[in-house]
């Protein structure tokens, strides 16, 4: 398609649960909304292999499986696809203004559903074993490993919580921390260091993660912080439990955002500090982080655009 001098009612960027599921509902509703891919088409679900908690699908389905049938459902309705990245943004007036690599775009409400990113430890193999036995969502992957020796990597309240939460799969669980003491809250540490289930490797370091795709995780390569001696411990399973970045840079002083960089919207409602700016999915959500919320969060936000559009007699 031709991306110069772009106008739409509605734009939606991202292209994950959230920004599908805005563009299902903004299409159905004659808005014919523009969709924006961005650099990862269908979000994070594209590196996830079987996605078992997705309701309507009660023998899983795979993640980019699932993508491409959320977007097959958005264009049925009229939704539009431009596979672009935005690389700057003018929220000062209406229309608002976008500038991709690709063009220019303007609207009269945007939804932004840029998701966010999970931060990785850089060990060898780490990516590419992602959804073969790496993975950076407990809820969404623990009942894959039941009876089995899963490794959480971190020392945050998120690493405790997905630790305690995996002890109820795992059959061994170790945490690694490349620090002797951890960060999290007392309340988090008192849960993690009294489960019997749970041992903590203290001043280690995962350098390479053992395995194939076809095998899945054997083992992770450690070294130690202070030695520098390596020593390998068998494993069936890496959490990466370091915390997430939001992809909000983009709006950095034009929308309030909290201390993470996480966008910030009203009180029952999906509207940002600018009127005829919604946001949904991770890009605000630092708590679920689920396919199934972040789509819900997507309807909400197309519902919100469809109602201030309409106040706007647009």
């Amino acid at each position: 398609m031709s991306t110069s001098n772009n106008h739409h009612k509605v734009i939606i960027l991202g292209s994950g649960p959230a920004g599908l599921t805005a563009a299902i509902y903004t299409a159905r509703a004659s808005l014919s909304p523009l969709l924006i891919h961005g650099p990862l088409a269908g979000g994070q679900l594209t590196t996830t292999t079987e996605v078992e908690n997705f309701p309507g699908f009660p023998e899983g389905v795979q993640g980019p499986d699932l993508m491409q049938l959320m977007e097959k459902q958005a264009t049925r309705f009229g939704t539009t696809v431009a596979v672009d990245t935005i690389v700057k943004a003018n929220l000062s007036q209406r229309p608002f203004t976008l500038e991709g690599q690709s063009g220019k775009y303007t609207c009269d409400s945007l939804i932004i559903s840029t998701g966010a990113a999970p931060k990785y430890i850089g060990a060898k193999n780490e990516r590419e074993l992602l959804g073969y036995g790496v993975s950076t969502c407990a809820t969404c992957d623990g009942a894959f490993f039941r009876n089995k020796v899963i490794a959480v990597v971190g020392g945050g309240d998120s690493a405790c919580e997905e630790a305690s939460f995996l002890t109820r799969f795992a059959s061994k669980l170790y945490l690694i921390h490349r620090r002797d003491s951890l960060r999290a809250s007392k309340i988090m540490q008192k849960r993690v260091l009294e489960n019997p289930k749970i041992e903590v490797l203290w001043n280690k370091h995962v350098v390479a993660v053992e395995g194939t795709k076809k095998d899945g995780v054997t083992g992770l390569t450690l070294e130690d912080t202070h030695t520098k001696e390596h020593s390998l411990l068998p494993a069936d399973a890496l959490f990466v439990a370091i915390g997430h970045t939001p992809n909000s840079s983009l709006f950095t002083g034009q929308l309030e955002m909290d201390e993470n960089g996480y966008l910030r919207h009203k009180t029952d409602s999906a509207e940002t500090s600018i009127p005829g700016v919604f946001v949904s999915g991770d890009v605000q959500d630092h708590v679920f982080r689920q396919a199934i919320t972040a789509a819900g969060s997507g309807c909400m936000a197309a519902i919100a655009a469809e109602r201030w559009l309409e106040s706007q007699h647009q």
